[in-house]
């Protein structure tokens, strides 16, 4: 730590523009770098550019962090007269980037993924700035495969992604956690009350589990069975799922978007999740046993490949979404309720993987890449 520190004269604060986002799990591991950042001798003056979605600017703002965006979308799975109408958009988005990037004089630029961190990265190297990229997933995405080749570091959370970036400075750190999910996270879990599980669908909801969860909690209840919920159904579904439970006469604590995290997961004996590359990191990174049901439209099938890496350490079960039933889910529940020394192993086996340590990790190398 203390060789990366010593690049940046005592008291000089650090201009860094963090691009990328679309989704929270591009965006938290985003956020768990500004705040680390923001902490060290000097400060940080952080700029985030992203694109143009609600949730982006929502969670950003929540942080206190400033923010740019410019007009960008992806190619993939939009046909090709759409693909060939955001190409030719490109140069626009990398003159975006560009006067962001002239504006704001950043010493560094770090990548987290999302369309809107292809223009700006190579914004950065056209400019001659430090660059690295933060990859969450076992399968990189298209744009960090694409800007591996430019920047200078690569931090990876699972070493299976270092065969598909060729390229030299890879460095395996595990994702960023944020800070105060560690901090606040205690050992409320398992004391003193009903079972307590936390369903959560990633940021943006998942109408399959939102489904499921509904079927398997009545299956649950009508076998005389106790439990606590909170549930994050995403905005689409958060009206419908909320009718369902009145409806169906079941108890719950209902969110379209859970803001306190940290609260959720040390409250939770179970996570009902997808398998997004952020939620798998918080989990490990918490020792949380967790039932995993993959996006099964994720690009490369990523989530499936991130959730096999856990289930096949132990610390965590899955279910295919082509094989998810309110009864599967309700047995699987159920198994994990009535047997906790099941639960315990599980939760042990998760936090073996964890890197707790994996912002600071990062932070140290980006410190290392600049000279003020």
């Amino acid at each position: 730590m203390a060789g990366a520190e010593s690049r940046v004269e005592s008291g000089k604060k650090i201009r860094s523009i963090i691009a990328g986002g679309g989704t929270g799990g591009h965006l938290f591991p985003a956020i768990a770098i500004a705040k680390e950042l923001s902490t060290r001798p000097g400060g940080a003056e952080i700029l985030f550019v992203t694109g143009k979605r609600k949730l982006e600017s929502q969670v950003i703002a929540r942080y206190g962090f400033r923010q740019a965006s410019i007009d960008v979308e992806g190619m993939k799975g939009r046909g090709w007269r759409r693909g060939a109408i955001t190409a030719l958009r490109l140069p626009w988005s990398f003159y975006q980037a560009l006067s962001i990037i002239r504006g704001f004089s950043p010493h560094l630029v770090v990548g987290v993924g999302g369309y809107s961190s292809g223009p700006v990265c190579v914004a950065a190297r056209w400019r001659g700035i430090p660059c690295a990229v933060q990859e969450q997933n076992s399968f990189p995405g298209l744009t960090n495969r694409l800007l591996c080749r430019v920047v200078d570091k690569v931090f990876i959370a699972f070493e299976e992604s270092r065969s598909h970036l060729p390229c030299g400075s890879v460095l395996w750190t595990g994702n960023p956690v944020r800070k105060e999910l560690l901090e606040k996270t205690g050992a409320e879990a398992g004391k003193g009350g009903k079972f307590c599980v936390l369903v959560v669908g990633g940021s943006q909801g998942a109408r399959a589990i939102n489904q499921a969860f509904l079927a398997a909690l009545e299956i649950l209840v009508r076998e005389g069975r106790e439990l606590r919920v909170m549930h994050q159904t995403g905005e689409t579904d958060f009206e419908t799922v909320s009718r369902g439970y009145t409806e169906k006469g079941l108890s719950g604590e209902v969110y379209p978007f859970i803001l306190d995290m940290a609260d959720a997961y040390r409250r939770a004996d179970l996570v009902v999740s997808r398998a997004g590359a952020t939620t798998l990191s918080e989990l490990t990174a918490l020792g949380k046993p967790s039932i995993l049901i993959p996006y099964p439209f994720a690009a490369n099938n990523h989530q499936e490949l991130n959730a096999r890496s856990t289930v096949q350490a132990g610390g965590a079960e899955m279910i295919l979404q082509q094989e998810l039933t309110g009864e599967r889910l309700a047995r699987a529940l159920a198994k994990y309720m009535e047997d906790p020394e099941a639960l315990k192993t599980m939760a042990r086996k998760a936090g073996a993987m964890g890197r707790p340590d994996a912002v600071e990790v990062i932070v140290d190398n980006l410190i290392g890449m600049i000279r003020i």
